[in-house]
C-alpha cells in the first residue's frame, strides 16, 4: 500500500467513526484499528489527530487545482474550483459535519483550520486568476473566504444528491462578490480595500428557508 492509499484508507475510517460517535471521540489508533493499518506508520504519518483534517483539506485542494488549463472567466473558474472542493467534502460528508459540530468547543482546532482555510482560499483565488498579492490580494482572499464559509454552511444542511442548494448558494455569493468588484481586474488597491470591507460587513445572501448555525471556517 502506497502512502496515498494509506492516507485515504485511514481518512475513510476516521470520518466513518466521526460520523458515528462525533469527532471528539475519535482517536487515530481507533481509525487505524478500524482500517487494519499499522499503528507505527499511522504515528509516523499523522503525529497529531488534526493532521488528518489537514490531509483532507489538501486532498480537496489537489482535486480543485487538478485542472490548470481552464481559461474561462474568473467567476466561472472560482465556481468550479470551490465546487470541486465540495465534491471531496461530499465523499466524507457525515464525518466533515461531525468536525464542524465539534469546532465551537475546540478553539485550538478552530484556529488551526482557520489558518488552513486562509491558505486554501488564497490558492483558489490565485487559481481563478484573481490577484492575491498586496492589500488588494489580502482583501480578495478574505472575500473568497466569506464566500466559502457562507456556502459551507449551506452545504452542511444540503441533503440533495446533486448539491443543488450548495451550488445555488455559491452562485448567489459570487454574484454579490462581483458587485463588489472581486472579478474586476482594473480596480485600484484602495477601491478594492473599500469594496472588500463593505462586502465582509454587509452579509452574504441567505438562500430561502435556510437557517445557519454560526460555526468557524473549515
Amino acid at each position: 500500500m502506497d502512502t496515498d492509499d494509506f492516507d485515504t484508507t485511514l481518512l475513510n475510517a476516521a470520518m466513518a467513526l466521526a460520523a458515528e460517535k462525533g469527532w471528539a471521540s475519535v482517536s487515530l489508533l481507533d481509525a487505524a484499528r478500524k482500517a487494519e493499518l499499522s499503528f507505527s506508520e499511522t504515528r509516523t504519518r499523522f503525529p497529531l489527530r488534526s493532521s488528518l483534517l489537514l490531509r483532507l483539506g489538501r486532498l480537496a485542494d489537489d482535486s480543485a487545482l487538478a485542472d490548470n488549463n481552464d481559461t474561462s472567466p474568473a467567476r466561472e473558474r472560482l465556481f468550479d474550483l470551490l465546487m470541486r472542493r465540495f465534491d471531496v467534502f461530499q465523499i466524507y460528508r457525515d464525518g466533515v459535519r461531525a468536525v464542524l459540530h465539534a469546532l465551537p468547543t475546540d478553539p485550538a482546532l478552530t484556529l488551526l483550520l482557520s489558518g488552513a482555510t486562509f491558505e486554501s482560499m488564497r490558492w483558489m483565488t490565485d487559481a481563478a486568476g484573481i490577484p492575491v498579492t498586496g492589500i488588494k490580494g489580502f482583501v480578495n482572499t478574505n472575500i473568497v473566504i466569506g464566500i466559502w464559509t457562507h456556502t459551507l454552511r449551506v452545504w452542511e444542511k444540503d441533503d440533495s444528491e446533486d448539491m443543488s442548494r450548495t451550488m445555488a448558494a455559491l452562485d448567489q455569493a459570487l454574484d454579490k462578490a462581483a458587485r463588489f468588484k472581486l472579478f474586476a481586474g482594473d480596480a485600484t488597491p484602495d477601491d478594492d480595500l473599500s469594496h472588500g470591507s463593505d462586502f465582509m460587513t454587509s452579509g452574504l445572501p441567505e438562500p430561502e428557508n435556510i437557517s445557519f448555525n454560526e460555526k468557524p471556517d473549515y
